[in-house]
């Protein structure tokens, strides 16, 4: 949630996202927002386009939120 995290102390932000951390969002919805904390090198797992109707875990396996998408982004920015 990064309106909770924007409330957390510029210390504890640094410590999670500073300077040469590994930044991957994962969010259901769109990814208008997460730029100011993924930055321009961060990886993004997530809608891309317009929702659907379906039970969660077909929605989140058919757009391609899953753990090994988390995994491969994650990597590709080691």
């Amino acid at each position: 949630c990064f309106e909770l995290f924007e409330q957390q102390p510029k210390a504890y932000q640094d410590a999670v996202i500073g300077r040469g951390t590994v930044r991957v969002a994962v969010e259901a919805a769109i990814k208008q927002g997460w730029e100011r904390f993924i930055g321009e090198d961060g990886g993004f797992v997530g809608m891309t386009s317009f929702g659907a109707s379906a039970p969660a875990e077909v929605l989140y396996r058919e757009f391609g939120i899953t753990a090994e998408a988390v995994v491969e982004a994650a990597k590709a920015r080691l």
